[in-house]
């Protein structure tokens, strides 16, 4: 049975594991950026079954001390919003239905801190069309595009308007 659990430090080489397996549709990270996000996320929340991890997600509010060129977009074209930083499922969990209990999970907590809506971005280049389809159909509205990385990467920018 798949459950909901909160992240700790103990957890960090599982996350990094699949986070490197992830790249290049996320950026890699360290022990110390994972610290940081544990530190300041407003969901940092991960999903295992028999004590295997599935899935994990880190979301950031609004005033996060955060150097990320997609997360300044944001910053700079929303309100009250909660920015989706990575969310990731592990390649024995996938097409389960992970990614949609986390994001329910989300949605939930982020209705319960008052954020109106979810931001994210999702790889064009190097294109993650699975993920992009996964978006579109939990409702996630694409309102512009952004290169990154001296232009080796170009993002979709989206947003979810939560109702009340």
């Amino acid at each position: 049975m798949l459950t909901i659990e909160p992240v700790t430090a103990a957890d960090f080489p599982d996350l990094l594991a699949l986070n490197d397996h992830s790249v290049p549709h996320v950026n890699a990270i360290d022990e110390t950026q994972i610290a940081r996000f544990l530190g300041q996320a407003l969901a940092f929340f991960q999903m295992r079954e028999d004590n295997k991890l599935a899935g994990f997600i880190i979301a950031l509010g609004v005033g996060a001390d955060y150097d990320s060129p997609n997360y300044a977009w944001f910053s700079e074209h929303a309100e009250n919003f909660l920015y989706i930083d990575r969310i990731m499922v592990h390649p024995d969990f996938r097409r389960r239905g992970v990614a949609r209990l986390m994001y329910a999970e989300l949605t939930w907590r982020a209705q319960e801190l008052g954020c109106t809506r979810l931001c994210c971005e999702v790889n064009l280049l190097p294109p993650n069309p699975s993920s992009l389809a996964l978006h579109q159909q939990l409702g996630f509205t694409q309102v512009g595009t952004q290169k990154t990385t001296q232009g080796t990467k170009e993002v979709a920018l989206l947003i979810k308007e939560l109702s009340d």
